[in-house]
């Protein structure tokens, strides 16, 4: 019940009776609402000035009807009726809904910034132990006068003619086997001023062979500046994927160069050049019709094959370049397609395919994974996915992706001239850390982004422009 508080500030009463007391009364209105009365005696008073309409009482009366209207908003809360609630409503909500989106924009700094202060503690403790296990190495043994044979100290050691002492620490070094006994090695025969003929043997020590070194793996250290090898002619290029097979087959060498523009609803054309001077000058020496249509930018070659996701679906085509067939196809299970979880430049880039040193890989998302990039192993004959790792990195929160030595590299920005690579994921460690590895957009709109692990460059296409950058890799 809503409870209507009627002050009266002055109710005098007349005769002797009512000058010494006070009484009050409750009672329902007309309409149904409890009502106080308060009646107070005025002590100097005999009548009300100015009778009943006086402005003071009027200007009381005005107050006491705000007072109502403030005590009914109070009790009856947003619900109240009157206009100065409705009036004020839709301003206070507005505030309150861009409070309530500025605090969800808040806590996803928030998590992003704890995200990246993660990353930094957990290098800052592998620099920690990698130092701790720097200084439990021993220091290798070093050689004092004392240590040497006393031998090597005499005065009397015989020197070519002249005095000369230049060759004197070469004969009083150690031999091949540790054994500083002797003054001179047995074949230092001095029998004169003449010259004198110096021999030495070599023994060859063979190196233990070294899985890195014949695959060129490790870490991505630096991007170079972008090298522009060709400019499309039509706006068909605006996006597009060129690509260089790091296992060629026979039929087509190493130095083939192969080109699709990836604008429009029905892209089929493979365009192929004999070597990148070919397709600098625009001259294609084959050109192929594929039997159905490409999606998007995620294609990639790989020993004699093209692999591409098909238009409007989570289908990979293998499609063998000798033969000019569809020699393989398979779904990719749940991955987004045709826009449900591209990179940050849109494009339908749901699926983008990838080769390195290890082998052929998916890059993508699905429902379950809720926008993170899923990468997936697949059989480069039977495109079944052999094994499935699924990151930390949101798919649309980076403009492109590429794969070095089994390791997942992404791009913060597909426009700014002067971005990074921003993330790494390690599929031999489950891991993920951020890094920034400068990386440069010289045309402001990079579509593609795939490395060629025989050239050990990486290949882009920004803005119609086919680029190509260096790289340089740590060994593991």
């Amino acid at each position: 019940m809503l409870m209507l508080l009627s002050m009266c500030v002055c109710t005098l009463l007349l005769g002797s009776q009512a000058q010494d007391r006070a009484s009050m009364w409750r009672g329902n209105d007309r309409s149904g609402l409890c009502q106080y009365s308060f009646t107070v005696a005025s002590p100097g008073e005999a009548s009300c000035p100015q009778g009943a309409s006086g402005p003071e009482l009027e200007g009381l009366k005005t107050r006491l009807g705000l007072l109502e209207a403030l005590v009914s908003r109070l009790a009856a809360g947003d619900a109240g009726s009157g206009s100065t609630s409705s009036g004020s409503e839709p301003g206070l909500r507005d505030v309150l809904d861009q409070a309530v989106g500025e605090r969800n924009l808040l806590r996803g700094e928030k998590q992003l910034l704890e995200g990246e202060l993660e990353a930094l503690q957990r290098r800052m403790e592998d620099m920690r132990k990698e130092m701790e296990n720097l200084g439990n190495r021993p220091c290798p043994p070093q050689r004092t006068p004392q240590t040497l044979n006393p031998a090597l100290q005499d005065s009397s050691l015989d020197r070519p003619s002249g005095g000369s002492s230049a060759m004197s620490p070469l004969m009083g070094r150690p031999n091949s086997q540790g054994n500083t006994g002797g003054l001179r090695d047995p074949a230092w025969e001095f029998s004169g001023p003449g010259f004198q003929e110096m021999k030495a043997e070599v023994t060859e020590v063979p190196v233990p062979d070294r899985p890195d070194d014949t695959s060129g793996c490790g870490h991505l250290l630096a991007v170079g500046e972008p090298v522009i090898h060709r400019k499309a002619d039509t706006i068909a290029g605006k996006y597009g994927v060129w690509m260089q097979d790091p296992e060629a087959v026979s039929t087509y060498g190493p130095n083939m160069v192969w080109r699709i523009d990836t604008v429009g609803s029905d892209v089929r054309q493979l365009f192929g050049y004999e070597d990148m001077e070919q397709l600098s000058k625009g001259f294609p020496s084959k050109v192929m019709l594929l039997p159905e249509a490409v999606e998007s930018t995620g294609a990639t070659l790989y020993r004699g094959s093209l692999y591409y996701q098909r238009r409007r679906s989570r289908t990979i085509l293998r499609y063998d370049l000798s033969s000019e067939s569809i020699a393989a196809r398979r779904d990719l299970p749940h991955a987004g397609f045709h826009g449900q979880f591209p990179y940050s430049w849109g494009g339908y880039t749901d699926i983008d395919l990838a080769a390195d040193e290890s082998g052929l890989w998916a890059v993508y998302s699905t429902s379950k994974a809720k926008g993170a990039i899923v990468i997936s192993k697949l059989d480069p004959d039977t495109l079944e996915v052999r094994r499935s790792w699924e990151t930390n990195i949101r798919k649309n929160s980076v403009a492109n992706s590429f794969m070095i030595c089994g390791k997942l590299y992404t791009v913060a920005s597909y426009t700014s001239p002067n971005t990074t690579v921003n993330h790494v994921y390690d599929t031999e460690t489950s891991q993920s850390k951020a890094v920034a590895i400068p990386f440069r957009n010289k045309f402001r709109y990079t579509s593609m982004i795939d490395y060629n692990p025989a050239q050990k460059k990486l290949l882009a296409w920004d803005n119609f422009h086919m680029i190509s950058y260096d790289t340089r890799l740590s060994r593991q």
